[in-house]
């Protein structure tokens, strides 16, 4: 136990007292001055401490710079923290609904986040668990990778990596040969990090999915300059090169023209952002322009085949229509495959 008497410990006092009203204390859980007494007792072992005491402390952390309300009559509570509740619920579902990092790791990392919110903030974040699990990755290297790549970015080297494909036992499989790299920047896309990036022996764009990559190392060779690989010439803008590649597809990004149902306008938005340009308009829906990659744009326009039309390009229209009629041929089909 801890033996207090007055102020004789008081930076250790202060220290214990600023750790109670960061745990026990918001604006609809005051601390009165006894509180203060009975939890230093129960929580530390402290002993012999009085009401003086506890306010002379108090004032001190003030005078330290702490924001703390000290109503008289309803008693203390930190008004500032480092993470208010709204921002660890954001961090919090961040975590929660990442694919990147695997289950043990989410929760490990939940725990350690709501460590910063009061004894009452956990309660408010029990009921987003009981959410159905989303698929994770059982690539426990994640964030070892993120930090590894980092370092090498900052280094301005290239890297070296075994990348991993899922076999039909949905497990991760090794391709068997390692992968030379120039990495150049990370992205959280889809609920995945990716790495934009250039294969050492080409001189075009890749993306690799950063759960899939062991076996990472930092090589002592400089990167090859972004300006000698197609597509990064005049440097990377990153808005326009997500908007750009929807789904982290290598490949040209071309002027698309889509007509749309009324119902699309929510689609294209969450997807390529408000600066698409609306050809026309009327009663039935909008024709839109925009530059996608084609092999994104492909997918995409699968997905959302219900809502939307290829008008343009030619190519890209004739690949989704061969794409349909195929789906339709099978679909066409009164047996199924058991």
């Amino acid at each position: 136990m801890y033996k207090v008497y007055g102020t004789s410990s008081k930076k250790m006092l202060n220290m214990l007292i600023l750790e109670l009203l960061k745990v026990y204390s918001d604006e609809k859980h005051k601390l009165t001055q006894q509180d203060i007494i009975r939890l230093l007792r129960t929580e530390y072992g402290v002993e012999n401490c009085d009401r003086r005491s506890v306010k002379a402390n108090v004032l001190s952390l003030v005078d330290m710079g702490y924001e703390i309300s000290m109503d008289e009559g309803q008693g203390y509570y930190l008004m500032e923290r480092d993470l208010e509740d709204e921002e660890l619920r954001w961090l919090i579902d961040a975590v929660l609904f990442s694919k990147a990092i695997t289950a043990n790791q989410a929760q490990r990392l939940i725990k350690k986040l709501e460590r910063f919110g009061t004894k009452y903030f956990e309660p408010k974040v029990s009921h987003v668990r009981t959410t159905p699990n989303i698929p994770r990755t059982k690539n426990t290297h994640v964030m070892m990778n993120v930090s590894v790549i980092n370092d090498a970015i900052d280094l301005n080297k290239k890297i070296s990596f075994r990348y991993n494909s899922y076999g039909m036992d949905f497990k991760l499989h090794d391709k068997g040969r390692d992968y030379i790299v120039n990495p150049y920047q990370m992205i959280a896309a889809n609920g995945y990090y990716y790495l934009l990036s250039n294969l050492d022996v080409y001189d075009n764009i890749a993306y690799f999915r950063i759960d899939k990559i062991t076996n990472v190392r930092i090589l002592d060779e400089k990167v090859k300059p972004m300006k000698q690989v197609k597509g990064l010439e005049n440097g990377l803008d990153l808005p326009k090169h997500i908007a750009e590649h929807i789904y982290m597809f290598t490949g040209a990004s071309k002027t698309v023209k889509l007509r749309c149902r009324k119902e699309a306008a929510d689609a294209i938005a969450d997807w390529f952002g408000r600066d698409v340009r609306v050809l026309a308009q009327d009663d039935d829906g909008f024709t839109v322009q925009l530059t996608c990659n084609l092999n994104a744009m492909y997918y995409w326009a699968l997905q959302y085949g219900h809502l939307v039309e290829v008008l343009e390009p030619a190519e890209l229209r004739a690949e989704i229509k061969e794409a349909v009629a195929e789906m339709a041929k099978r679909y066409a089909k009164e047996t199924l495959i058991k």
